[in-house]
């Protein structure tokens, strides 16, 4: 899709589409509140897209449809990953496929260490990564193995939420608010983490209020408002536009 201010929904759905991950049409809800209108895009394999927006634009709401979460719940529209469905999925089915989110609120499982984290989410099969490869990316989460999870300070929690997904074998990673409440410092520790995640080629979309960050990490960004698509370009447009950043994301 060309760089320019758009509503998606007005493209045609596609059966079979050629994208890694095609999202059609999409319509979620809470109870009786439309959360997301209509939203539709690709993504390519080992792309990066910054899924951007104020507070109440329908971000969370559409990695949690991507997800397959029960809330919201899609009323319409179709998903499609690697060329299988997603959108007739439970959300244990997308995990199982590949479909790995990252929650703001991150779910580290009290009373478990982290390696215990870590070794949970490889009882389904296929897994991912080995602990030993975990740990070479995460070093902190190796000297902290044997530690209680929740116990960690927030950006090793953040650590152990993402080692966890790739822990098992994903195909699309979904980072919601990876920098959320985090210090500068270790904000930096996380983007350097990200960035290595980058070098190996996994698919990713990114929601995220530090809007900057964000988009100096993807490639495309994708911008809602009122729970459409009202912008589809390139990571590096956005960062220069400045007309555009204060228009829907107030910096």
């Amino acid at each position: 899709m060309n760089a320019t201010q758009v509503q998606t929904a007005d493209r045609p759905a596609v059966e079979t589409p050629n994208a890694f991950f095609s999202a059609q049409g999409l319509q979620a809800y809470y109870g009786e509140s439309y959360i997301v209108q209509e939203v539709s895009f690709d993504i390519r394999e080992g792309e990066i897209v910054a899924l951007l927006g104020r507070n109440g634009a329908g971000k969370t709401s559409t990695l949690r449809t991507i997800a397959r979460a029960s809330n919201p719940e899609l009323k319409a529209g179709r998903l499609w990953l690697d060329g299988k469905r997603l959108d007739t999925m439970k959300d244990f089915e997308a995990s199982q496929y590949g479909v790995g989110l990252v929650p703001e609120d991150r779910r580290i499982i009290q009373g478990l260490t982290v390696e215990e984290n870590l070794q949970l989410a490889q009882i389904a099969e296929p897994t991912g990564w080995s602990l030993e490869r975990v740990y070479e990316h995460f070093p902190r989460l190796a000297e902290r193995r044997r530690q209680e999870g929740t116990t960690l300070s927030g950006g090793e929690q953040q650590m152990l939420a993402v080692a966890r997904v790739l822990a098992r074998d994903i195909k699309l990673l979904l980072l919601d608010e990876p920098y959320e409440g985090l210090a500068p410092v270790i904000v930096q520790e996380i983007e350097k983490i990200l960035r290595e995640i980058k070098e190996l080629g996994f698919t990713t979309i990114i929601v995220e209020q530090n809007a900057v960050a964000a988009l100096q990490l993807a490639d495309r960004a994708l911008i809602l408002d009122m729970g459409q698509i009202v912008y589809d370009g390139t990571a590096k447009e956005v960062l220069e536009n400045e007309d555009l950043r204060h228009q829907y994301l107030a910096i």
